[in-house]
């Protein structure tokens, strides 16, 4: 296997392809700006002009994209992946979309003769960039088994977790945990700056003991620099609360604080902080204590 596709080469999707490039795999790819697949194709990257294009060049097809529409019309449209099917073809899409959505596609594909895994990621920018992304995969095993060492070049842990959809329920439950925990972190911070509590030794204080997170590692030095470039949009993580209370509702479960959080970044969004990293959620609660959390 060494003809890999990849479509959709944005924030995650570049660093991800450019691994593949790395670790001599040829890559065809595939992104609906053109002018984002450049800095790829100076890394030696082959420019397809569709997704059919890539799937009739390719052993297995990766898709990374930002919602249920585009992965539809890019895997099943009319140039889409499944124009170019043949014999062993294998889709792998980690986009974070409805486990629904996964299900329908993969079971589309599979009247085709195609494979599909879904293979959503944690991690933002910053992980898809050194590598160090963990996959939770949905699908056949034997088709996992088969795409495994491509997760490793990817990423640091690929889990199987079960059947078709599995990996998308699995990425919806820690983007909710991920949000709670960020909404957790920035409640406590302002508490704690509001009260005259250094936010840099707060941090420190709170890194030792139970209370810490990997939202706090990860978005605590963005806000004390007050850098909310983003890493992982607020759009973005409220598309996917939204995707979580729908899957919630399906399974009839009381999500209360998914609930409320999900508010909070729809308020985050009302003020304008869609196109920020999610740690600008913050700001709201800034606003209303009358103070800024950075460092002293």
């Amino acid at each position: 296997m060494k003809k890999i596709g990849f479509i959709g080469l944005g924030t995650m999707g570049l660093p991800m392809a450019g691994h593949l490039l790395n670790n001599d795999y040829e890559v065809i790819a595939y992104n609906r700006t053109r002018n984002k697949a450049d800095s790829l194709e100076k890394q030696g990257a082959i420019i397809a002009s569709s997704p059919e294009e890539v799937a009739k060049k390719s052993e297995i097809v990766f898709t990374m994209l930002t919602a249920d529409q585009a992965v539809e019309e890019v895997i099943l449209g009319e140039k889409g992946i499944i124009k170019g099917a043949h014999a062993d073809l294998i889709v792998v899409d980690s986009s974070t979309i409805s486990p629904n959505t996964s299900k329908k596609v993969a079971e589309n594909l599979l009247n085709e003769g195609i494979e599909m895994l879904d293979a959503p990621v944690t991690g933002s920018e910053p992980q898809a960039i050194e590598g160090i992304l963990t996959f939770m995969v949905g699908g056949k095993k034997e088709i996992y088994e088969k795409c495994e060492p491509l997760f490793y070049v990817m990423g640091k842990q690929a889990y199987y977790m079960g059947e078709n959809g599995l990996g998308s329920y699995t990425k919806l439950a820690n983007n909710t945990m991920g949000a709670i925990n960020l909404l957790s972190f920035s409640e406590a911070i302002t508490m704690a700056a509001k009260s005259g509590v250094d936010p840099e030794l707060f941090i420190k204080v709170v890194s030792g003991g139970g209370a810490r997170s990997g939202m706090m590692d990860n978005k605590g030095p963005k806000v004390l620099n007050r850098d909310f470039s983003p890493h992982f949009m607020t759009d973005l993580i409220y598309k996917d609360l939204g995707l979580a209370a729908d899957v919630a509702k399906e399974l009839e479960l009381p999500t209360p604080v998914l609930s409320l959080v999900k508010e909070m970044f729809q308020m985050a969004r009302a003020k304008g902080y869609g196109g920020e990293d999610m740690s600008a959620v913050i700001k709201l609660y800034e606003e209303l204590a009358g103070i800024e959390v950075k460092k002293n």
